[in-house]
């Protein structure tokens, strides 16, 4: 049931005063508290008054076919001081009623809302706030608002105003801001559930500790801490009681930024936020939180350990730059790296195939006792996998070992190995850190009076191998035995590159590679078929038999046979009691050559009209709504020609079915009868990401525009052909054999496409197959 105030007027009006708001709403509404608000409740004529503490944006909701939403957090004030459960409640507003909100109430302003419905809360396990939330889309939904004077959230004419709360102040079920200094965390880590997430301990000046926990899906959005001592800023936290512990767990719409804790750096906010305020007062804070904390001996100048002072047994975090890396197994990765300081003890040197090796030579400065072989396992492996070769990074809680090299006779020394075990007890893990973080300046420092090490290198029998088994950075036609398996058909004539050579030229550029296919995705070829909107750009999968099948089963069970004056129908009845089969064609095409090749059929399961489409050209899928026709939801097809299938844009189509014109047209192709309908026609596409290997280097290809001449294979028929399909299967497993080794791949001649595209604030390096054809025998 819903409440009614029976508003003429805009669905959001302002009053002047708080006091004012009762003696607004109209008579027959009675205000409830949100805390007695349940399942259960009858909302008939209540109403809750309560505080915004968080408004979101106004975004697009997809279940709701693209209508307007909004969602908000009000918090009940005026409460007895013992209640504090439940007292903040998530708000949905949908249509008008969601852009009037966002544009006449803000956060900290009073409101009081009546008609909501009342439903539970998908984020009740994440958020904590109330298990229900309130729903506000029906056409009598209103908001009274009452303008905050002074509002505790949100900008003011010159600087946000926030209220932060000191650590010894927190109270149980309230949601606060808060600035400490980290004195323990864990890098993000899969939670049980969906999300990641973030362990953290901090403190400030009341010299209490408080643990804090962070979920969230997106790795980014976690907060980016490097060390110990760093300060972080928290917003839209709940405190709460666990274990008679103070915890803190963010809520909707939290948001953190970190700062290095060195009293001397910079303070520049780290964030993923696109949108987030740092004022002067911001800047104070966390100059005094760095000053008292270097007074409390919480941050140390250095607080990692350097290779030469490293002992065996050691845990310990290590700041280094990355060399190379070789993928051992599923659960190992090989780090090769080095600080540039040279360890008292001879380190282990972890032997892997030349080929399997990514990055620069490290001979001359493992001869050198520089270079550290550390082996990542289990969930730190996919982190390991992302860094790039010459990337900077610290370690977390690393261990040395001694160990014994396999060839290593009895009477030697055993040697220093570094692992990085699974799990993320004391917070082990590891991450990149940016170039410009203050903590690498001593770094770089040491690493440049290294950097001509390998020019002034002595020739020996380990140089002369290490130059026998690495590849010559320009790839030739001689070096490589065997035809390759792709021809170029560009016009330009351009020199051949390699992948090294590539990866540091400045795009847009077109050019030559000869490379092999180190890995492929997706695995499943049926799901590189893709549907693209030409006009919107939209890509998107092309839905299951599963997700159709149910569309033609709703459509079906609640049809009624509709009567256009347009059409003559003929009707049929279907296995199923009381469905029935009609078919409609134009009037105007009675007669007409043409008439067979456009029907619209009405009441089918999918099953059925895939049996019809063999024997009719163009079969339209229509249902009955208010005794009219209209077209089926465009997740199913909306035309079934032969074995094919084709689709129509969601966003784009303009659905002219009321009034259809169906004459002047010879033939009825997907083109016109898309036009007919007011239907955006979806183009079918083939996509696939390639990972290219030459031996200098790897890179990621998309092959999506090119493809169809790369396969000889259109995508639009191979989506109903199944020889098609295996053609296409068959050319991968040539490409990549099941099973081979990079060695045993045929080599591809490519002409390759480098340019940029913009990834939300930065131009982002792509790299695209063109003007590249499997040779055909």
């Amino acid at each position: 049931m819903r409440t009614h105030c029976y508003q003429t007027d805009m669905p959001v009006q302002k009053v002047n005063d708080s006091s004012d708001l009762d003696a607004k709403v109209p008579s027959h509404l009675q205000r409830t508290s949100i805390t007695s608000l349940t399942m259960t409740s009858d909302p008939s004529h209540r109403c809750v008054k309560a505080r915004v503490v968080h408004k979101g944006p106004v975004i697009s909701c997809a279940q709701k076919d693209g209508i307007e939403m909004l969602r908000a957090e009000i918090k009940e004030e005026d409460l007895p001081q013992s209640t504090t459960e439940h007292t903040s409640i998530n708000v949905i507003f949908f249509g008008t009623l969601a852009k009037d909100f966002s544009e006449s109430v803000k956060q900290g302003d009073v409101v009081l809302l009546a008609d909501f419905t009342i439903r539970k809360s998908p984020s009740f396990l994440r958020d904590k706030l109330h298990p229900c939330q309130l729903e506000m889309d029906g056409k009598d939904a209103c908001v009274y608002v009452c303008p905050s004077a002074a509002p505790s959230h949100g900008p003011s004419s010159s600087e946000a105003k926030y209220t932060y709360v000191p650590l010894n102040m927190l109270k149980h079920k309230t949601v606060v801001n808060v600035y400490g200094v980290v004195t323990f965390f864990k890098l993000p880590f899969p939670s049980k559930g969906s999300d990641y997430c973030s362990t953290l301990k901090i403190t400030d000046q009341s010299d209490v500790k408080v643990s804090c926990n962070i979920f969230s899906k997106k790795l980014e959005d976690h907060p980016v801490i490097f060390r110990v001592g760093d300060i972080i800023r928290l917003h839209r936290f709940k405190a709460d009681m666990f274990n008679d512990s103070m915890t803190l767990l963010n809520t909707y719409g939290w948001s953190a930024v970190t700062f290095d804790g060195l009293t001397d750096s910079p303070v520049a906010p780290r964030t993923s936020s696109k949108s987030f305020h740092f004022g002067e007062s911001d800047k104070n804070t966390v100059q005094e939180l760095r000053q008292w904390a270097a007074g409390q001996s919480l941050i140390s100048s250095d607080p990692t350990v350097s290779l030469s002072s490293v002992h065996p047994g050691m845990y310990f975090d290590l700041t280094c730059q990355l060399l190379a890396k070789a993928v051992m197994d599923s659960r190992c990765i090989l780090l090769k790296v080095w600080d540039g300081t040279k360890c008292e003890h001879p380190l282990l040197n972890v032997a892997v195939a030349s080929d399997a090796l990514e990055g620069e030579s490290t001979v001359a400065k493992d001869r050198m006792n520089l270079t550290a072989n550390v082996l990542v396992y289990d969930n730190h492996v996919e982190a390991a996998q992302d860094l790039k070769p010459g990337t900077f990074l610290r370690f977390y809680n690393l261990h040395s070992l001694l160990q014994k090299a396999p060839d290593q006779q009895p009477e030697q020394p055993e040697h220093l190995s570094f692992h990085l075990h699974g799990g993320t007890t004391y917070g082990r893990g590891l991450r990149s850190l940016p170039a410009e973080s203050p903590d690498l300046q001593s770094l770089k420092s040491v690493l440049e009076n290294h950097v001509d090490l390998d020019e002034h290198d002595d020739i020996n029998d380990g140089t002369l191998l290490e130059i026998w088994y690495t590849p010559p950075e320009a790839v030739d036609g001689e070096a490589d035995t065997g035809p390759p398996y792709t021809v170029r058909t560009c016009k330009h004539n351009t020199q051949q590159l390699t992948l090294a050579q590539v990866k540091r030229s400045t795009p847009p550029l077109s050019c030559h590679v000869r490379a092999r296919v180190k890995k492929y995705h997706p695995q499943q070829l049926y799901q590189c078929l893709k549907l693209f909107c030409s006009k919107c750009k939209t890509m998107k999968d092309v839905p299951d038999d599963s997700a159709v099948a149910k569309v033609f089963r709703d459509s079906a069970r609640d049809n009624q046979p509709c009567d256009e004056q347009w059409a003559a129908t003929s009707s049929a009845s279907s296995r199923e009691p009381g469905r029935t089969i009609s078919m409609h064609i134009s009037r105007d095409m009675v007669g007409d050559s043409t008439h067979m090749q456009l029907i619209f059929i009405e009441g089918t399961t999918l099953d059925e009209i895939c049996v019809l489409s063999h024997d009719y050209k163009n079969l339209v899928p229509v249902r009955s709504e208010n005794g009219r026709m209209t077209l089926m939801d465009l997740t199913a097809p909306f035309l079934f020609s032969g074995d094919k299938r084709y689709y129509g844009c969601k966003r784009c189509s303009l659905n002219t079915f009321e009034n259809p014109v169906f004459t002047g047209v010879e033939t009825w192709d997907e083109q016109a009868v898309a036009e007919a309908l007011g239907v955006q026609l979806m183009q079918y596409r083939l996509l696939i990401q390639f990972e290219l290997d030459d031996r200098t280097d790897t890179l990621e290809a998309l092959l999506w525009e090119n493809a169809e001449k790369f396969f000889h294979v259109s995508a639009v028929d191979a989506s109903g052909s199944q020889d098609l399909q295996d053609k296409i299967q068959t050319i991968m497993d040539t490409i990549q054999p099941p099973e081979s080794s990079l060695e045993e791949r045929p080599w591809l001649d490519i002409c390759l496409s480098v340019y940029t595209v913009k990834d939300d604030v930065r131009n982002k390096v792509c790299f695209q197959i063109t003007n590249t054809e499997i040779r055909e025998e």
